[in-house]
């Protein structure tokens, strides 16, 4: 399998048969030499997109649905996208019919150029200014400084990653938003283009001020995990280092006083300051400590590598023939301890029905 098509639904019914129209001229459109599949993930619709889906699966062998028990989400119905997919090329896009699948070409073009991920830019979005424009343009503004990765529309939807990139990913939350981020700090390599973005037609749309403020505290936990997942103690250690220098200097100080200037201590708050500065200190390190060692057991229950080899050779003894070995395995996204939200055991959370 060449390319997957991936697309989360969510109370999308009047849409789908016309996405799906278009999907399928534009992947025809590549050509006979490319074999394809598309994958509709239905977030737990209650409009009747399922019904829809069932039709257009049963009119097309290339499709296939996943049925998610409820709404868990735009970021694990991806998730659960790309466990299923099969292509070696993930694209994805939305289901409102805002993205526009005649760009999937000119991303798997971009693609070809040797990057990782692609990612759409809807420079000329066809939104409201200060209900959806707005806010995006805050967001991706905050993201862009955060993560240092020059995304100018790290909301769209309209993407292409090699599949190796995709499946390595572990998202949850709102993460699907700050995927160009993820994947750069995965060493992926990333491009991005201008895309086509049309009104929505049908439907209401699905985002607003609320969810960009969840995305914005989201924000934090990315930050954080990108710059100190495998090294906390350089957090919690430096901060506890500097708050016992304070302290340390001054009980220093203060004995200094009691000791040669005669000084009485009794009732002065500095006394206590420098107490609690301290035992602060220590505390802090000691949560460094511990975090070194849940970073250590996160890795290495999940046998999770410190680093990515996209792909590597190797000289064949005895010939002038170079053998290309596998890549090495990427951040594992679906072992059977996991979950699609909270990396729970998977028996815990009523299993997707699936048709292929």
């Amino acid at each position: 399998m060449d390319i997957s098509v991936v697309v989360p639904i969510y109370n999308e019914r009047e849409n789908l048969e016309r996405l799906h129209e278009e999907i399928v001229a534009a992947m025809d459109g590549l050509g006979p030499g490319y074999s394809y599949e598309v994958i509709y993930v239905d977030d737990g619709s209650e409009d009747g997109s399922r019904e829809v889906l069932r039709r257009i699966h049963a009119g097309d062998d290339r499709v296939q649905v996943v049925l998610l028990r409820k709404n868990f989400g735009q970021t694990a119905a991806m998730s659960a996208g790309f466990r299923r997919a099969a292509g070696s090329i993930i694209v994805t896009l939305d289901g409102d019919l805002q993205n526009d699948p005649a760009d999937i070409p000119a991303l798997l073009d971009k693609l070809d150029e040797g990057f990782d991920l692609v990612t759409g830019w809807r420079r000329d979005r066809k939104d409201g200014f200060l209900r959806r424009r707005l806010p995006s343009l805050v967001a991706n503004w905050i993201i862009r400084r955060a993560t240092r990765v020059k995304v100018h529309d790290y909301g769209c939807m309209l993407k292409a990653y090699r599949a190796e990139i995709a499946k390595g990913l572990r998202l949850y939350g709102e993460m699907h938003r700050f995927i160009p981020a993820i994947a750069d700090d995965m060493g992926a390599v990333i491009a991005e283009i201008e895309v086509n973005h049309r009104p929505r037609r049908y439907g209401d749309s699905k985002y607003g001020l609320g969810r960009t403020v969840r995305v914005v505290l989201d924000l934090i936990t990315v930050k954080f995990l990108s710059a100190f997942a495998t090294r906390p103690i350089q957090v919690f250690g430096l901060l506890g280092l500097c708050v016992g220098v304070a302290g340390g200097g001054l009980l220093a100080w203060l004995a200094i006083e009691k000791l040669f200037l005669g000084v009485e201590l009794g009732g002065r708050p500095i006394v206590l300051l420098g107490i609690l500065l301290s035992v602060t200190s220590v505390q802090l390190v000691t949560l460094g400590l511990l975090g070194e060692m849940l970073a250590r057991t996160y890795h290495e229950s999940q046998d999770k590598p410190v680093y990515v080899v996209p792909r590597c050779s190797r000289r064949v003894p005895g010939t002038r023939a170079a053998a290309c070995g596998a890549p090495d395995r990427l951040l594992p996204v679906w072992e059977a301890a996991d979950s699609i939200l909270t990396g729970l055991p998977l028996r815990l959370f009523p299993a997707p029905a699936v048709f292929r």
